[in-house]
């Protein structure tokens, strides 16, 4: 508990900060979760620059990205009713999610150095089967988020649960 109210007066006095720091340390984490445990590399062989990478992007992208999009979502629909958060969970599933996993995955594939035509052959392959996934746990939990989480603790939220996602994507992200 004594770390639960470290963060929250953290994140009360520095919300940006904490924000893009937290989905920082929680893409690597979800990066070391990949290599180690879906793929099983062992520590001599995991990627410490991929593993930076992924952290580097969750704290340059996804945190700032993701956090600015909460305070837009939260003016285009004030209000926390359950109709609010489905309208929310709708028009993030429906507009943002798809672009900023087509982005995400983008990224991921500059950053790895593939040329604009490889990058769009991973996209055109890992981009359907991503957002299907996407769609099978991200809309109940966005609900959730939107109807039971103050603004500024969905960031952390999302990021928490997106430990597992995160995984996910490194894993996806760098199959080659």
């Amino acid at each position: 508990m004594a770390l639960w109210r470290a963060y929250q007066r953290a994140l009360n006095a520095h919300p940006w900060k904490v924000q893009v720091l937290t989905a920082g340390s929680l893409m690597g984490l979800g990066d070391i979760i990949s290599q180690q445990l879906v793929e099983r590399r062992g520590v001599r062989k995991h990627q410490i620059s991929r593993t930076l990478t992924m952290a580097s992007l969750g704290c340059g992208f996804v945190g700032p990205v993701i956090g600015g999009w909460y305070k837009v979502l939260d003016r285009l629909i004030p209000g926390t009713t359950k109709v609010d958060a489905l309208k929310k969970m709708l028009l993030d599933q429906g507009c943002f999610a798809p672009c900023f996993l087509g982005s995400f995955l983008s990224l991921i594939g500059a950053l790895n150095g593939l040329s604009a035509r490889d990058n769009w052959a991973k996209l055109q392959r890992d981009y359907p089967d991503a957002l299907i996934a996407n769609y099978y746990l991200w809309p109940a939990v966005q609900l959730a988020n939107f109807y039971l989480v103050p603004l500024y603790y969905r960031l952390a939220v999302v990021q928490c649960v997106a430990v597992i996602w995160n995984s996910y994507l490194s894993w996806k992200a760098h199959r080659f």
